[in-house]
């Protein structure tokens, strides 16, 4: 919802500020029936895909079309909207994606050899999904005629860059006033708070150390390794982690790689042991254990226990 709102909303204020409607949007779903966001509001729409089909040929034809998704968008089949989207992007339409809508428009073949962005929970499972599209952990991405966003405020840079295109950034600045942010973010700026913010450590040697581990999932590094790295010896580094982090950087290191195991599982239909082999485990059985000592249940039961909470 933050990405929906944040995306119709400058539209709505560039037109307050020029005085004029520059801007005119519909809203669609399949069936043309109401569709319920994950916090339970309910959004009326305007109009259904048969009728888009009907509007491609006359003055209503869009100029972009903008999908926006939310949880669970690995589930998400419709071929009818893959479809549609393929043949609005055929016509010179735009498309666009917010949050996680990239999912839907690389599940519609849009994306393969683009650019594009996601949020950066989805980022393990979609990288799996569809290995030929360059995703990027970025605020957004335009490749083309295609235009993707991780979601949250994202959206609303992405479509303040869109007004400054159609106009200038006199306009843009005047929007971000009405809407009270104080700056157009780059496409390129992070998507979740620096790691000193976010592990509230200080220790720039221990920041270092953490972004290589995140930065080697699949082929995890030795200690040796990440020892030459920083320039410090294993014994330091030891110590630095169990003042800081309050544990030994195996074990830390083992902890970040489960936790992106965890996206897998629930993100992706990857099997077990291409998971595992995924976050540098050399056999499914030791990666089952670990995952069972860390989240008190196997790989398998996640993905049960996942399925069950998705059909209650």
């Amino acid at each position: 919802m933050i990405a929906f709102a944040t995306a119709l909303e400058p539209l709505r204020s560039a037109n307050r500020m020029l005085g004029y409607d520059a801007y005119h949007w519909r809203l669609a779903s399949a069936d043309g029936r109401p569709v319920r966001a994950s916090n339970g509001v309910e959004c009326a729409v305007d109009t259904t895909l048969e009728e888009e089909r009907r509007k491609m040929s006359g003055p209503e034809r869009p100029s972009m079309v903008i999908v926006c998704a939310g949880l669970n968008v690995e589930k998400y089949h419709q071929k009818s909207v893959f479809a549609w989207l393929r043949e609005e992007y055929n016509r010179g339409v735009a498309i666009g994606g917010l949050c996680t809508g990239a999912y839907v428009l690389a599940q519609a073949g849009l994306l393969s050899n683009k650019r594009c962005a996601i949020h950066w929970e989805n980022l393990p499972g979609f990288t799996e999904a569809f290995p030929k599209v360059n995703v990027y952990a970025d605020l957004f991405e335009v490749d083309s005629n295609l235009y993707t966003c991780a979601g949250g405020t994202a959206a609303l840079d992405m479509m303040l860059k869109l007004i400054g295109d159609d106009f200038d950034d006199n306009l843009v600045n005047r929007v971000c006033e009405q809407v009270l942010t104080d700056r157009v973010r780059s496409p390129t700026d992070r998507q979740r708070l620096p790691l000193r913010a976010r592990l509230g450590v200080q220790n720039s040697k221990v920041l270092t150390i953490i972004e290589l581990m995140e930065a080697n999932l699949a082929e995890p590094l030795s200690l040796i390794e990440i020892a030459d790295h920083v320039g410090l010896s294993r014994r330091q580094i030891e110590r630095l982690f169990r003042q800081e982090m309050g544990r030994s950087p195996a074990r830390y290191y083992l902890e970040i790689r489960l936790d992106r195991a965890r996206h897998l599982l629930i993100q992706s239909s990857l099997p077990v042991v291409e998971v595992a082999v995924a976050c540098g485990f050399v056999s499914a059985s030791h990666f089952s254990k670990c995952y069972r000592e860390l989240y008190a249940r196997s790989p398998q039961q996640e993905r049960v226990d996942r399925k069950q909470l998705l059909a209650a």
